[in-house]
């Protein structure tokens, strides 16, 4: 065989082969929206009604208590802070804080995030340190640097000063109406896990393959494609694996963070969690700024620059990124049939 012939038909399997592996059509300017949705909802999961499960059921009683000891600010020593004040919920669940501010304006040590659907990630916490949102509740209300309350029993009394307490923990535990400790997380817990935020995303990923927009399924491609989306997965877009922050260099020299924080390691003391955080959720991103675990970066699209230079030693291009940002605002669009109700729906699409 000439080797002409033979280049030819090199370049041509080549190319065929390139055809094969793409989602964009010959006028790259629509996507094969049955591939790309074949390969995006192998990653992506909508979201579920609730965060209930086996271990941890919710009936409407517990969730109305859980909603109320949320807004409660008498359980912070100063009455001035409640769950509310570093996730505040008519506001996509943050306080677009770098680091949160409790009792007497301390400052945490890490970036408050959302506690909408929060409940499907796999731990709490940026180090994964308490297992479910029911131990993680348990925190904050005795941290110096939140809430601040001396002990579980100064948290009890206070709740049993206030009478409306005693009918919510009847309603709630009718076998049993003693108000504890134990029972005060349970209940916050159990409302956090009613709080899902169903939007486009869900729409699209349960086959309305029109719900998203071309420069949207751009977005989506080129995170499948870079390979974001193995570590944003799931239901959550993320929340559901721990990875290094800084695969490719030290985080601090692209994020500029002031203090260094090893992350994982401080738990568990084991060098090989060094610079180890749980995956944040991509879920509401657009809305929940600063990002990072020390909120270190406002923009986002900085920061979608930075996990690529970091995680993927790889570039975007300006186009990439705005395609990808697009993709990501669609998640905080959300329905209207929202069980959580607590955004003005109507004002968010005023303003968009």
């Amino acid at each position: 065989m000439p080797k002409y012939v033979l280049l030819l038909f090199i370049i041509l399997v080549l190319s065929c082969q390139d055809k094969q592996n793409s989602f964009v059509t010959t006028s790259e300017a629509h996507l094969d929206d049955e591939v790309l949705y074949e390969m995006a909802s192998t990653y992506l999961f909508a979201l579920p009604h609730t965060a209930a499960d086996e271990a941890h059921p919710i009936t409407d009683d517990l969730v109305k208590l859980g909603k109320e000891l949320y807004f409660e600010k008498a359980i912070s020593l100063d009455k001035t802070v409640s769950c509310n004040t570093c996730h505040p919920l008519d506001n996509y669940g943050v306080d677009n804080k770098p680091l949160s501010e409790g009792v007497g304006g301390a400052k945490g040590a890490r970036n408050s995030p959302s506690t909408y659907n929060a409940a499907l990630h796999l731990a709490q916490f940026w180090d994964g340190r308490a297992k479910d949102v029911e131990a993680q509740v348990e925190g904050p209300l005795l941290n110096p640097d939140e809430m601040a309350m001396l002990s579980k029993e100064a948290v009890v009394q206070r709740l049993k000063q206030l009478p409306k307490y005693k009918t919510l923990f009847a309603e709630a535990y009718p076998k049993n109406t003693q108000i504890t400790y134990p029972k005060i997380a349970q209940a916050i817990g159990a409302f956090e896990r009613s709080l899902m935020t169903p939007s486009r995303l869900d729409d699209y990923l349960e086959g309305d393959l029109s719900s998203l927009s071309i420069q949207e399924k751009q977005g989506l491609k080129k995170m499948l494609d870079f390979g974001c989306i193995p570590c944003h997965s799931g239901s959550t877009m993320g929340g559901v694996m721990y990875q290094k922050f800084g695969l490719f260099d030290e985080y601090q020299r692209f994020t500029k963070s002031e203090n260094y924080d090893a992350g994982k390691m401080l738990v568990t003391e084991l060098p090989g969690d060094k610079d180890v955080f749980k995956v944040p959720s991509l879920r509401n991103v657009t809305q929940t700024a600063p990002y990072f675990h020390d909120g270190s970066v406002e923009n986002l699209e900085d920061a979608v620059q930075i996990m690529a230079n970091l995680q993927l030693g790889r570039t975007l291009s300006e186009q990439d990124i705005k395609d990808i940002v697009a993709f990501l605002g669609v998640s905080a669009d959300w329905r209207g049939d929202s069980e959580s109700g607590f955004l003005n729906l109507d004002k968010q699409m005023t303003e968009k």
